[in-house]
């Protein structure tokens, strides 16, 4: 007969659970979003996992591999704009919404997603999205690749002021009051600087995009 202790202790055991793709993908996800990109490695997703490093192996051949479908589920599914409202710029507007949104909830995509690499199915049908809400304006199609090209890279630019670059341009920071306060010196920024800067609050991002497809309408509306 089982000792009474024995059987308690089977009872509180929690079972195994098994090891999978998803799983692990789901794992890294997770401590890319809370830890940052660096912080994945694939030792830390099997510890994370409650299984050893070789085990991973069997499902991923590395970190390489594992880092594309990360990227390729992270993104999600490609937005449908064809019921957009507003042509091809209302089509455009909300393509970059909702890809602000998910850089927004894995703010890791934009620094993993450049350079020569593997791209998912998922990643490419964004493009494909925002590639198709050109169709029909009179644009080839490497100008319509470009205007994308462009909208990519004007979000990327503007996500976070972390990753916009130096931004010195808002007017209560510390370096905006330095250069208020040697107005002499920089005359015309320090006069950009005095007043409220609507056009900033989003590192610039709705005033670019604005431009970028008032520059594409110019180039539309010469083609009809």
């Amino acid at each position: 007969m089982k000792n009474l202790w024995d059987l308690h202790d089977q009872q509180d055991r929690k079972p195994r659970v098994a090891l999978t793709l998803p799983g692990i993908v789901r794992a890294a996800i997770a401590i890319a979003d809370t830890d940052g990109i660096e912080a994945v490695s694939m030792q830390r997703v099997a510890t994370d996992l409650g299984f050893t490093k070789m085990s991973l192996y069997r499902h991923v051949p590395g970190k390489t591999e594992l880092l594309s479908i990360m990227i390729d589920t992270a993104v999600g599914e490609p937005p449908d704009l064809r019921e957009v409202p507003g042509g091809w710029r209302g089509k455009l507007a909300e393509f970059v919404r909702q890809l602000a949104d998910i850089w927004h909830q894995h703010p890791w995509i934009p620094a993993v997603t450049v350079g020569v690499r593997t791209m998912g199915p998922r990643e490419v049908g964004w493009i494909e999205s925002a590639v198709a809400a050109l169709a029909g304006t009179g644009l080839t199609g490497d100008e319509r690749m470009a205007a994308v090209f462009l909208v990519f890279g004007h979000i990327r630019n503007t996500q976070t002021t972390a990753t916009a670059g130096t931004q010195p341009w808002s007017g209560g920071s510390e370096l905006a009051e330095q250069i208020r306060s040697r107005a002499a010196l920089f005359p015309e920024l320090s006069q950009a600087l005095s007043g409220p800067a609507p056009a900033l609050a989003d590192n610039a991002r709705q005033f670019g995009l604005d431009r970028i497809l008032d520059g594409l309408a110019a180039i539309i509306a010469g083609r009809s």
